[in-house]
């Protein structure tokens, strides 16, 4: 099944060094280890002290550094690797006299400054920048107004620009303070903020590139705005946003999350003296500007000045694309412009009349320049405007303000003689973009244009080669991928793009390391999508990220499994990989550390042994004439031959059997995320891991909540609740059967109040319901239990996160004390029994010579996990072992009985509560319908959306044939008021053929009377009612189905309609029968050929038959 992988390890191993004057070189040898590239550089983690290890230690110190390292100032000169955010920190000390720095934790924007100027490094005035960080909060601005502005100031130095380093996020706190500078610019010195686009958003977005928030500031204070679009220019762009500052008070923006945080290499680097030569040149021709000229003419003439000085062809608005297009999309922001021009670049190439307009200086806009940008040719201006959320996104009546600016500009325009159509193309701050997406949107432009649809390359795998690499921060090796992209930036030939995400949610924290490698500067600013190798280093990634994706047919994946048994890689893998393994011709690879001798000596060489497997699957070229180049970073060359040496049995190419493409027909694939999402710039500090579920005091709860950034603690609504959540207030609880009724089926509305909580027709309402509280306190009272004692208990949505609560808390919200429990939980128990025969007995009920009396305890005697706890007295285990041991209760699910299009502030369920007798004559109920059953008018209930197959079809004039049996008429309520609200405001709607099921339709004739005005208001063409036990003959819904199958056939076949069926499983044989014969009657009819069955998985596929089934 597989074989072995071989590598040279011939050649004499020695230490190799790299000269600091050469930063391309890895040749020269050495004895001594690999230091970073420079003169003098702060103190290096790549060699930590206390690192036992043989193997050199490599600590990335930032993701806003070159390779994660320190950089020396004198270092930043002609074609070196740098991140766009050390280029922006060079730049701001040395023109400024002073840096403000905002800079929230592990954002790191002021970590070189802070450095230089403890090292009193000179600035190109002659001194040393000082640099004053200023806490993240409200009013803390104000220490840059009171410099500026004291009575101390050195008026000698009123022309040295004063600079800030923030992320948008700060620029709330720092609005007051700015607005007092805009007054008083006047008697100021020049200011310049470098603002990283980046912010926290809540829930699950984690950080987010935002420009709204300056675009926003940027207009309201006045305020100058200059846009980066790539780290190439972005030192050209902060250079001239320093001298656009000696005329109004200046933003300079950047993507922060991507292009201020990838390693590239830029090859006209200017240093210090340079910088400040072409800052004095600049000035001094901007010098011959009249003092009356407007500020839009001395910022046209210093983008000028500045193209002069630096040889470059800088503009206001950049044009990109056909000469002659018709379609052009205006963007604002680093990776939309760099995307945009080039997606329209290429497009352009094959002929389409498509085009691109990067806003480069936003603020002043300049009407005039921006209609010159635009070809006379131009039919349709999209502009790619971003919003604060997907809420302004959702709101017609919001507008980006980048829109509302070209908007003003094209309609007041004499240029045309019919003006082109303007469109908002809106996005959230948590959108990102690829190539793919950008070409989307042209596509949709042009009318859903296929050609442009197609995949677009960029980047012609020809001239570069792209490599991934995923691994969980734990990992010894998940350093591998910096390391490997460090190593191959010495290939002076080449250029090298380096990138992290680290996603500390995603299995304790996640990191990704993509790598890009040409011949010529590389300009991609958004993740790897066609791998030609990628590395995972916990194969458990596999089942939370779809990698595969990533990944270009007959691409290499190496999967990393400590201690693999040939046997166990179909259990270790999920099918879906299997599968996509073999469509895709992908080569499998097996890492299997433990095989190494070197490693089982010493862990860190797993890192070793994954650089060399690496090297000899995509970059042999570098191991010819032995592993030797590789030892600049190891500081034992004997260590890295042994290595090498096990590398032939550690990794194995696996041979694909054909058993991979066997496809299982009912399973349904993972609907998994391509990548993860960036949610912090390092990784999650775990410290000392304690055992889980402990009891604690409530002085231990104190500390977490007093030092929460410490001990990591978060307050959230439910902290038990891996989803969304919203409190919502029961507004009506009704019963819809009559009080002498054995069913109980009630109808439950609540308001949504300010909530925040958004629902589609056809969703599903999660129940986050509570265990009684009566039988919660006797239960604690019998069992000894102290209610107030600090517990961790697992998280109801994912068993390996912990929240802490009381004990109280935790059997009400948290553990399914009442319910059912399972054998291993008798097997479980028995070790807590210090009984012999209770013990025997815990043992046989969780065996197999146990099961006819398990089977009886839990459906006869319907026995819970309090009544064992109580049972067998001698197994008394702690809470926290309670707390381990016994399942989390989990939401429960309900199709949601209402639309809120038509009902904006409520939301409505139909439940039946679940109850019957056990053996011991106790009534029983199902957790939370008794729970919901019983709630009055005003109780707060904690709930989440869950989204549903059960979607109404695009076209408003396709009819709805829908079957429900009891409450799975709920959805239905919600699709038969959406379509009555589009017939009253005057809108074609498609027919509606309502079959309902229930016993009796005195007692359950659920919404009968909403159904008959619906249909008295010719909403419901059809209504079809089955009452199976109103007569000696039972008559279900398929038999109403039959009766009315002409009805069917031109609803569903001719008309196209859409059927729908929900409620329990055993009707579906029966319906699906109907509609079969409904099939086989029309196409008789027309003398057609039909295969019914095949017919159905077709409307399948369209959804057009769909089901919601339990």
């Amino acid at each position: 099944m597989a074989g072995p992988v071989g590598v040279n390890v011939s050649g004499t191993l020695r230490g190799i060094k790299r000269k600091a004057s050469d930063a391309m070189s890895i040749l020269e040898k050495t004895d001594k280890p690999q230091q970073p590239a420079g003169g003098d550089v702060l103190n290096s983690t790549w060699n930590a002290e206390h690192w036992t290890s043989t193997v050199v230690k490599f600590t990335p110190k930032s993701t806003s550094l070159p390779f994660g390292q320190p950089i020396a100032f004198s270092s930043i000169s002609g074609p070196t690797y740098v991140t766009a955010q050390t280029l922006i920190q060079q730049v701001a000390y040395t023109l400024s006299d002073k840096i403000f720095s905002y800079s929230p934790e592990s954002f790191d924007l002021d970590i070189l400054v802070k450095d230089w100027s403890g090292l009193d490094i000179k600035n190109y005035h002659g001194y040393t920048t000082q640099i004053s960080p200023m806490q993240t909060r409200s009013g803390a601005g104000s220490i840059a107004l009171g410099y500026m502005f004291s009575k101390d100031f050195d008026l000698t130095k009123r022309h040295i620009p004063q600079s800030l380093l923030a992320s948008s996020s700060s620029l709330h706190n720092l609005r007051a303070a700015l607005d007092q500078l805009s007054l008083l610019y006047a008697v100021a010195n020049p200011f310049v903020a470098h603002v990283a686009a980046v912010d926290y958003a809540p829930g699950l977005s984690g950080l987010v590139t935002d420009y709204a928030t300056a675009l926003a500031a940027a207009e309201e204070l006045g305020f100058g705005l200059v846009s980066s679009f790539s780290a190439y220019e972005i030192q050209h762009m902060a250079l001239f946003s320093t001298l656009m500052a000696t005329v109004v008070p200046t933003l300079h923006i950047y993507d922060g999350i991507n292009v201020g945080r990838d390693t590239l290499r830029v090859i006209d680097v200017f240093n210090k003296e340079r910088l400040g030569h072409a800052y004095e040149n600049v000035l001094k021709e901007f010098s011959k500007v009249g003092k009356r000229a407007d500020i839009e003419t001395k910022v046209g003439y210093l983008l000028g000045a500045v193209n002069n000085e630096l040889g470059t062809a800088y503009n206001l608005f950049e044009y990109n694309g056909h000469q002659s297009a018709e379609i052009v999309l205006v963007t604002f922001g680093s990776v939309e412009s760099s995307v945009a021009s080039q997606v329209a670049s290429k497009l352009s190439e094959e002929g389409m009349k498509l085009g691109a307009v990067n806003v480069r200086v936003y603020r002043p806009f300049m009407e005039e320049a921006f209609l010159r940008a635009l070809p006379e040719s131009v039919r349709t201006i999209a502009v790619l405007g971003q919003v604060l959320d997907q809420t302004a996104v959702r709101d017609a009546s919001a507008h980006s303000n980048l829109y509302e600016d070209v908007l003003a500009a094209a309609v007041f325009s004499d240029r045309w003689t019919t003006p082109p159509t303007i469109v908002d193309f809106k996005y959230p701050r948590a959108g990102s973009f690829s190539p793919t997406s950008i070409a989307a949107i042209y596509s949709q432009l042009a009318g859903n244009n296929s050609e442009i649809e197609e995949h677009i390359e960029l980047l012609a795998p020809k001239h570069v080669q792209q490599y991934t690499f995923w691994d969980i921060e734990d990992s010894v090796a998940s350093i591998a991928g910096l390391t490997i992209g460090k190593i191959v930036s010495g290939d002076s030939k080449s250029n090298i793009v380096v990138s992290q995400i680290h996603d500390n949610l995603v299995q304790g924290g996640t990191v990704r390391t993509d790598i890009r490698s040409s011949k010529k500067s590389i300009e991609a600013n958004y993740p790897v999508e066609e791998a030609d190798l990628t590395f995972v280093g916990h194969e458990k990634l596999l089942k939370d990220i779809d990698i595969l994706r990533n990944i270009k047919s007959f691409g290499k994946l190496v999967v990393k499994i400590p201690g693999f048994k040939d046997e166990d890689l179909e259990k270790k893998l999920p099918l879906s990989v299997l599968n996509e393994i073999k469509f895709r011709s992908l080569q499998l690879y097996i890492l299997d550390p433990t095989l190494s001798g070197t490693v089982e000596k010493d862990s860190a060489a797993e890192i070793l042994l994954t650089e060399l497997a690496f090297f000899t699957l995509a970059r042999p070229d570098l191991l010819e004439g032995g592993v030797e180049r590789l030892a600049a970073f190891k500081a034992n060359a004997e260590l890295l031959k042994d290595c090498a040496l096990d590398l032939d049995k550690a990794l194995r190419q696996w041979e694909i059997p054909e058993s991979w493409s066997e496809v299982e027909v009912d399973a349904k694939d993972p609907d998994l995320p391509r990548n993860v999402r960036s949610n912090n710039f390092t990784a999650f500090e775990k410290g000392d891991i304690e055992p889980p579920s402990l009891l604690r005091n409530w002085q231990s709860a104190a500390k977490g909540l007093a030092f929460k950034e410490a001990y990591g603690t978060k307050i959230v609504l439910r902290p038990d609740l891996a989803v969304e959540t919203h409190e919502i207030y029961v507004k009506e609880n009704r019963r819809l059967t009559p009080m002498t009724y054995d069913r109980n089926i009630f109808h439950i509305e609540f308001d949504l109040a300010d909530s925040g909580l958004k629902y589609e027709i056809g969703e599903a309402l999660g129940i986050h319901a509570e265990n009684d509280v009566g039988e919660v306190g006797e239960f604690m009272k019998v069992y000894g239990l102290k209610p107030d004692d600090i517990v961790e208990v697992p998280s109801r949505e994912d068993s390996t996160v912990l929240d802490t609560r009381t004990v109280f808390q935790s059997l009400v919200q948290n553990i399914d004390i009442f319910g059912k429990p399972p054998k291993r939980f008798y097997e479980t128990l028995a070790n807590f029994a210090t009984d012999e025969n209770e013990k025997k007995e815990l043992l046989t009920l969780g065996g197999s010579e146990g099961a006819a009396e398990f089977k009886r305890r839990a459906e006869v005697d319907t026995i819970t996990y309090a009544d064992v706890l109580l049972e067998f007295q001698s197994a008394h285990p702690s809470f926290h072992d309670i707390a381990r041991i016994v399942s989390p209760m989990k939401r429960r699910e309900y199709s949601i009985a209402s639309s809120q299009k038509v009902n904006p502030s409520t939301i409505a369920l139909m439940i039946v509560v679940v109850g019957w007798v056990d053996s011991k004559g106790r009534d029983r109920f199902g957790q939370a319908t008794k729970y919901l059953s019983k709630l009055p008018v005003g109780s707060k209930v904690t709930v989440s959306v869950k989204p549903s197959v059960m979607k109404l079809p695009s076209r408003d004039t396709a009819p709805l044939i829908m079957a429900g049996l009891g409450t799975g008429l709920a959805p239905f309520r919600a699709f038969v008021q959406y379509r009555a609200m589009q017939k009253a405001q005057g809108k074609e709607i498609g027919s509606i053929l309502l079959y309902m099921g229930s016993r009796h339709q005195r007692e359950e004739y659920l919404y009968g009377e909403e159904w008959e005005a619906y249909q008295d208001a010719g909403v419901i063409t059809l209504l079809g009612r089955a009452f199976s036990r109103d007569q000696p003959q039972k008559i279900y819904i398929q038999d109403r189905m039959r009766q009315t199958i002409s009805d069917i056939i031109k609803a569903y076949i001719k008309e196209e309609g859409a059927f729908y069926l929900c409620g329990p499983t055993w009707p579906v044989p029966d319906v699906t029968e109907v509609l079969e014969e409904a099939i086989a009657r029309d196409a008789k009819a027309i003398g057609k050929k039909t295969d019914s069955k095949k017919e159905i998985e077709r409307l399948k596929e369209e959804l057009r038959y769909v089901l919601e089934v339990y």
